[in-house]
Protein backbone atom coordinates (compact mmCIF):
# COMPACT_ATOMS: atom_id res chain seq x y z
CA UNK A 1 0.00 0.00 0.00
CA UNK A 2 1.38 3.38 -0.92
CA UNK A 3 2.20 6.01 1.64
CA UNK A 4 -0.28 8.42 0.01
CA UNK A 5 -3.25 6.06 0.37
CA UNK A 6 -2.42 5.44 4.03
CA UNK A 7 -2.18 9.14 4.82
CA UNK A 8 -5.46 9.93 3.02
CA UNK A 9 -7.19 7.10 4.88
CA UNK A 10 -5.94 8.35 8.24
CA UNK A 11 -6.73 12.00 7.48
CA UNK A 12 -10.28 11.44 6.19
CA UNK A 13 -11.95 11.28 9.67
CA UNK A 14 -10.04 14.36 10.81
CA UNK A 15 -11.02 16.29 7.69
CA UNK A 16 -14.66 15.26 8.08
CA UNK A 17 -14.65 16.47 11.67
CA UNK A 18 -13.01 19.75 10.70
CA UNK A 19 -15.61 20.31 7.98
CA UNK A 20 -18.45 19.65 10.43
CA UNK A 21 -17.02 22.11 12.98
CA UNK A 22 -16.55 24.73 10.28
CA UNK A 23 -20.12 24.32 9.03
CA UNK A 24 -21.56 24.45 12.55
CA UNK A 25 -19.58 27.56 13.45
CA UNK A 26 -20.83 29.25 10.27
CA UNK A 27 -24.41 28.39 11.26
CA UNK A 28 -23.94 29.94 14.69
CA UNK A 29 -23.22 33.37 13.26
CA UNK A 30 -26.16 35.76 13.67
CA UNK A 31 -24.72 38.62 11.65
CA UNK A 32 -25.94 37.40 8.24
CA UNK A 33 -28.75 39.33 6.58
CA UNK A 34 -32.09 37.52 6.26
CA UNK A 35 -31.92 37.53 2.47
CA UNK A 36 -28.83 35.30 2.63
CA UNK A 37 -30.88 32.58 4.27
CA UNK A 38 -33.09 32.28 1.21
CA UNK A 39 -30.73 33.37 -1.52
CA UNK A 40 -31.73 32.69 -5.09
CA UNK A 41 -28.64 30.52 -5.48
CA UNK A 42 -28.84 27.48 -3.21
CA UNK A 43 -26.19 24.86 -3.87
CA UNK A 44 -26.40 22.20 -1.16
CA UNK A 45 -27.34 19.94 -4.07
CA UNK A 46 -26.11 20.41 -7.63
CA UNK A 47 -28.99 22.68 -8.62
CA UNK A 48 -31.24 25.32 -7.08
CA UNK A 49 -32.99 23.59 -4.19
CA UNK A 50 -36.18 25.67 -4.51
CA UNK A 51 -36.59 24.62 -8.15
CA UNK A 52 -35.75 21.01 -7.27
CA UNK A 53 -38.28 20.82 -4.42
CA UNK A 54 -40.96 22.64 -6.41
CA UNK A 55 -40.49 20.25 -9.34
CA UNK A 56 -40.75 17.17 -7.14
CA UNK A 57 -43.85 18.60 -5.42
CA UNK A 58 -45.49 19.53 -8.72
CA UNK A 59 -44.87 16.10 -10.25
CA UNK A 60 -45.67 14.07 -7.14
CA UNK A 61 -48.74 12.53 -8.80
CA UNK A 62 -46.60 10.99 -11.58
CA UNK A 63 -44.38 7.92 -11.23
CA UNK A 64 -40.70 8.90 -11.31
CA UNK A 65 -38.18 6.78 -13.19
CA UNK A 66 -35.02 8.81 -12.58
CA UNK A 67 -33.95 11.72 -10.41
CA UNK A 68 -30.50 13.29 -10.31
CA UNK A 69 -30.20 16.29 -7.99
CA UNK A 70 -26.60 16.97 -9.03
CA UNK A 71 -27.43 17.04 -12.73
CA UNK A 72 -30.88 18.55 -12.20
CA UNK A 73 -32.81 15.90 -14.15
CA UNK A 74 -36.20 14.40 -13.29
CA UNK A 75 -37.74 11.81 -15.61
CA UNK A 76 -41.23 10.45 -15.16
CA UNK A 77 -42.77 7.27 -16.41
CA UNK A 78 -45.97 7.31 -18.44
CA UNK A 79 -48.90 8.77 -16.53
CA UNK A 80 -52.49 8.02 -17.51
CA UNK A 81 -55.06 10.45 -16.18
CA UNK A 82 -57.93 8.34 -14.78
CA UNK A 83 -60.40 10.81 -16.28
CA UNK A 84 -58.89 10.38 -19.76
CA UNK A 85 -57.57 6.79 -20.02
CA UNK A 86 -56.98 7.02 -23.78
CA UNK A 87 -54.09 9.49 -23.33
CA UNK A 88 -50.80 9.34 -21.44
CA UNK A 89 -47.92 11.74 -20.76
CA UNK A 90 -44.25 11.42 -19.86
CA UNK A 91 -42.09 14.34 -18.69
CA UNK A 92 -38.41 15.21 -18.71
CA UNK A 93 -37.59 18.18 -16.46
CA UNK A 94 -34.14 19.77 -16.49
CA UNK A 95 -32.95 22.35 -14.01
CA UNK A 96 -30.20 24.18 -15.87
CA UNK A 97 -28.79 26.62 -13.33
CA UNK A 98 -28.11 27.09 -9.64
CA UNK A 99 -30.04 30.37 -9.62
CA UNK A 100 -33.79 30.66 -9.23
CA UNK A 101 -34.52 32.10 -12.67
CA UNK A 102 -37.20 31.47 -15.27
CA UNK A 103 -34.67 30.28 -17.85
CA UNK A 104 -33.17 27.79 -15.38
CA UNK A 105 -35.99 25.32 -15.98
CA UNK A 106 -36.92 23.29 -19.05
CA UNK A 107 -39.86 20.89 -19.31
CA UNK A 108 -40.14 18.49 -22.23
CA UNK A 109 -43.23 16.34 -22.61
CA UNK A 110 -44.13 13.27 -24.63
CA UNK A 111 -47.74 12.38 -25.29
CA UNK A 112 -49.39 9.27 -26.66
CA UNK A 113 -52.98 8.42 -27.46
CA UNK A 114 -54.53 4.98 -27.65
CA UNK A 115 -55.35 3.77 -31.13
CA UNK A 116 -56.99 0.37 -30.87
CA UNK A 117 -54.65 -1.71 -28.70
CA UNK A 118 -51.53 0.39 -29.32
CA UNK A 119 -50.20 3.70 -28.07
CA UNK A 120 -49.39 6.19 -30.84
CA UNK A 121 -47.21 9.30 -30.47
CA UNK A 122 -49.19 12.54 -30.53
CA UNK A 123 -48.10 16.19 -30.50
CA UNK A 124 -47.86 18.12 -27.26
CA UNK A 125 -49.12 21.69 -27.27
CA UNK A 126 -46.42 24.21 -26.37
CA UNK A 127 -48.83 25.76 -23.88
CA UNK A 128 -48.79 22.50 -21.89
CA UNK A 129 -45.05 22.63 -21.13
CA UNK A 130 -45.17 26.39 -20.59
CA UNK A 131 -47.96 25.96 -18.03
CA UNK A 132 -45.97 23.26 -16.20
CA UNK A 133 -42.92 25.52 -16.11
CA UNK A 134 -45.06 28.37 -14.70
CA UNK A 135 -46.49 26.10 -12.00
CA UNK A 136 -43.02 24.93 -10.93
CA UNK A 137 -41.53 28.43 -10.97
CA UNK A 138 -44.43 29.85 -8.95
CA UNK A 139 -44.08 27.09 -6.38
CA UNK A 140 -40.29 27.65 -6.18
CA UNK A 141 -40.78 31.38 -5.62
CA UNK A 142 -43.36 30.62 -2.90
CA UNK A 143 -40.87 28.26 -1.20
CA UNK A 144 -38.22 30.99 -1.31
CA UNK A 145 -40.61 33.61 0.06
CA UNK A 146 -41.56 31.21 2.85
CA UNK A 147 -37.91 30.72 3.74
CA UNK A 148 -37.36 34.48 3.98
CA UNK A 149 -40.36 35.09 6.26
CA UNK A 150 -39.68 32.14 8.56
Amino acid sequence: MSRLSVSVRTLRPALSGLMAVTLLSACASNDRPEADLAASQVTTIGVNSYLWRATLDSLSFMPLTQTDSNGGVILTDWYVNPQNPSERMKLNVSILDQDLRADALRVAASRQVRSGNAWVDAPVQAATTQKLEQIILTKARDLRRGAITN
